[in-house]
């Protein structure tokens, strides 16, 4: 070791200049040169320049720290003595030094202009036995056999360098002059000038050049195949410019052709394609540039080439995951569906924190015209996706899904290419229509086709026969649309998340037509607001007596041969302006096709106002009950199901078990023939929900209790008297509000259903929850209870009382 200046070599601490390195270590022994740059390091150097010319040099542990603190500082570095500086730029000072002996930092001591560190000699542990010798010597063997590895896979190591490892016998020179000479990781220079311990010194550093040799090897590996990449394709290259070449000669189109197919692979190639495709294509074109001109089965490469490059492989759409636009976009094109809203803002956001998210495929389900394709294409407008819809309706053939085999004359891909094709992205939205009305025959089934197209674990690699190269499906966003979902296949529904869109009300209609229909007629017809007006009377007769309907496309239409008709009037000069009033509706459109539902204005004994659930809406639909003298026969009539039957015969039973408490004779199931009836005969009507309905109304008719005219009612019945919860309660309810009805008798259970009723109908109808049949009886028939039936036990009439429970109405909510 070098001799430092006298006050260093009597003191084992001292004083020095401290120059913070950066991504570098020195080591005792060894001659480094590097750059200065830093103000503090520059006063630094001059200070020991001033001086004995030693500096102690320490490495930072992170490089972005322009001015280090003790923390940031690795506590052993190296004593060095400056050899030599030159000024190469008006701030950089690059200097040569050569390191003497390691310290490690006790205090930092910040100066005005630099820093200085007092510091404490270390020296390193004595190999003393002869174990420990021959322990260091099988070492040195071992790092000079890494090192000679090292320099076969780096063949640029200077000759210099490695005779000097080569001829060096001491270990700790050893280690110190590879360590500071080749291309470590700074964390395990470090390691080594700190380890105080010879033998483990250079165990650190041959594991530590047994790894950098297998990344040096693996590193060869990949150079080696992009060099032979790269001289295939250039070689690739000039035959294929020899070939254009010649073929401009001959004026030969076929080589024209294969020289455009070419260019457009290496235009996909710039691309994120799988190399899958790119190799099958090349396969294709140089197949086709072997076949005759004129073959037919060059026509059919030639076909698929087209196909495949027309296909969007590596074309991706920024989306637009603004969540207040799209909800702006969604209010202004659809009134209502806030469910249907919100799950889609719900879409967004998790894209928008997770934008690889996979899985989400909705499944809109609702009937006829409630505008679910409008809402995924307005998804699509939100999200800045290219749109592409496919109808499924009436698909029976797999290959429409998957495509054909090429081979097969007229062969071509199948509809889930085809709409990738017309998107021309690799992440559109794709709109798949009417997946429920899917069919199968001995062609195969479409809907099992689809179990890899909706699952997000198999499409990522999607074929079709026609293409037979993997398309990645993974990013695009299905949504599919569904009337019924009785008739979608269980593994295909278990794949989509279900949003049911219910049929409109006759507010929502209103609303819709106001705000979009009647301007969108008049703009097609040609007219404005100022020549045709359609008044809001106008258009609730148009709700209410000329359409019948879940959606408002029939509405729609009928908004249409307004606009026809008042452009007629306008031409033929019979007006210049047209007002179209509710009075006036039968003028032009003909007499009404549908009279209104309206409650009777007295109290009837044996009719009850029933609520009713169907596809366009809800229904009033009356019960009506007649007690006739016979041996106990039930009539059922006006087209009812098996399950509505069961329900009136539950009804009854349950009636025969209460008799006595209702002053009912308990023997009327024997004496009297009961005749229930829903009026409408010709409709279809099935269902649990009438239940409650028909009880009251058998009993109204078997006591004659009058039923309050402006109640209506709505439930599932058991044996017992509990009220079951129904479905439906926001049609219904509106159907009761548009009829006149002031209270409206739902199940308890179905209480939380109310927070989808409209606003409109919770002002005007008041909602009286049941749980028992008693709270439906008193709430709707008057005088209810009687004094109860008297029964004769021998030769005594005991009378039978029992007590009323008290409540009135029962909880009432608004």
């Amino acid at each position: 070791m070098n001799k430092l200046n006298e006050d260093i070599f009597e003191n084992t601490r001292t004083t020095l200049p401290l120059m913070a390195l950066r991504g570098l270590v020195a080591f005792p022994n060894t001659v480094i040169h590097f750059d200065v740059q830093r103000d503090k390091s520059r006063v630094a150097l001059e200070k020991a320049m001033k001086g004995g010319q030693e500096l102690f040099l320490v490495a930072q542990r992170d490089l972005r720290i322009e001015d280090p603190e003790a923390a940031d500082l690795y506590t052993v570095g190296v004593i060095a003595r400056v050899r030599q500086t030159l000024k190469v730029a008006p701030n950089v000072v690059r200097i040569l030094v050569e390191g003497v002996g390691r310290g490690r930092l006790i205090e930092l001591r910040h100066k005005k202009e630099y820093s200085e560190a007092e510091i404490e000699m270390v020296s390193l542990d004595a190999i003393s036995s002869e174990t420990e010798r021959e322990t260091a010597e099988a070492l040195v063997r071992i790092v000079k056999e890494l090192f000679d590895e090292y320099v076969y896979l780096s063949p640029t190591m200077p000759k210099e360098l490695i005779l000097n490892v080569m001829a060096a016998e001491d270990p700790i020179y050893l280690v110190e002059y590879i360590a500071s000479n080749l291309m470590l990781p700074l964390a395990d220079k470090q390691a080594l000038l700190e380890e105080d311990n010879p033998i483990q010194r250079l165990t650190m550093l041959s594991g530590v050049m047994e790894k950098e040799n297998r990344i040096l090897m693996i590193e060869n590996e990949l150079n080696e195949k992009v060099r032979e990449s790269m001289d295939r394709n250039q070689r690739d290259y000039y035959l294929r410019e020899q070939m254009r070449v010649i073929s401009q000669e001959l004026g030969d189109d076929v080589h024209s052709e294969l020289a455009t197919f070419n260019d457009k692979l290496a235009e996909l190639a710039k691309r994120e394609v799988d190399e899958v495709v790119l190799k099958k294509l090349s396969e294709e074109i140089d197949k086709l540039g072997k076949l005759p001109t004129g073959s037919q089965e060059a026509a059919v490469i030639r076909q698929f080439l087209d196909t495949c490059f027309a296909l969007p492989f590596g074309v991706y759409t920024k989306d637009k995951l603004n969540i207040q636009a799209t909800e702006r976009l969604l209010n202004k094109e659809h009134y209502g569906l806030k469910k249907v809203k919100e799950r889609i803002l719900e879409l967004l956001a998790v894209r928008q924190l997770a934008p690889d998210i996979k899985g989400q495929i909705i499944c809109l389900v609702g009937p006829p015209g409630v505008g679910k394709t409008s809402i995924a294409k307005s998804i699509a407008t939100s999200m800045g996706r290219n749109y592409a819809r496919l109808s499924l309706g009436g698909v029976k053939d797999e290959s429409d899904i998957r495509g054909h085999r090429k081979t097969y004359v007229g062969a071509m891909p199948g509809r889930i290419i085809g709409a990738l094709k017309q998107a021309q992205s690799s992440n559109p939205l794709i709109l798949l229509d009417e997946v429920d009305k899917l069919g199968n025959d001995f062609r195969g089934d479409p809907a099992s086709a689809l179990l890899e197209v909706l699952d997000p674990e198999q499409n990522r690699a999607f074929v079709d026969h026609y293409v037979e190269v993997p398309f990645d499906l993974s990013k695009v966003l299905f949504i599919t649309t569904a009337n019924s979902m009785s008739s979608i296949p269980a593994p295909l529904l278990d794949r989509m998340e279900v949003i049911d869109l219910s049929s409109y009300t006759r507010e929502e209609k209103f609303q819709i037509a106001k705000r979009h229909l009647v301007p969108k007629q008049l703009k097609q017809h040609g007219l404005s607001a100022k020549v045709c007006r359609i008044t809001d009377t106008a258009i609730y007769g148009l709700i209410d007596f000329y359409t019948r309907e879940a959606g408002v496309r029939k509405l729609e239409r009928s908004i249409a041969s307004l606009c026809r008709k008042a452009a007629k009037r306008i031409i033929a000069g019979e007006c210049q302006t047209v007002s179209i009033k509710g009075k006036d509706l039968e003028i032009f459109l003909g007499s009404r096709r549908f009279r209104p539902e309206k409650i009777k204005s007295r109290n009837e004994i044996g009719v009850v106002n029933g609520l009713a659930w169907t596809s366009v809406g809800g229904e009033l639909m009356p019960i009506e009950v007649n007690i006739l003298g016979g041996t106990g026969k039930i009539e059922m009539t006006g087209s009812l199901g098996q399950v509505i039957k069961e329900s009136a015969l539950i009804a009854i039973s349950y009636v025969r078990s209460k008799a006595v408490e209702y002053g009912i004779d308990p023997e009327f199931y024997k004496k009297c023939d009961i005749h229930i009836h829903a009026p409408e005969g010709a409709v279809p009507k099935d269902g649990p929900s009438a239940g409650v309905t028909m009880v009251t109304a058998l009993v109204s008719a078997l006591n004659n209790y009058p039923v309050r005219y402006n109640v209506a009612m709505t439930g599932e019945v058991t044996l017992r008297g509990r009220v079951l919860p129904i479905g439906g309660l926001r049609e219904k309810s509106m159907a009761a509000y548009r009829a006149g009805v002031s209270t409206v008798l739902i199940p308890e259970d179905n209480m939380g259903d109310l927070e989808d009723v409209d606003d409109i109908v919770k002002e005007h109808v008041c909602f009286v929850p049941a749980d028992r049949m008693d709270t439906v009886l008193k709430t709707a028939l008057l005088d209810f209870p009687k004094k109860s039936y008297e029964v004769k036990r021998g030769e005594i009439e005991v009378p039978v009382t029992l007590p009323v429970e008290k409540g009135g109405l029962g909880r009432i909510q608004q």
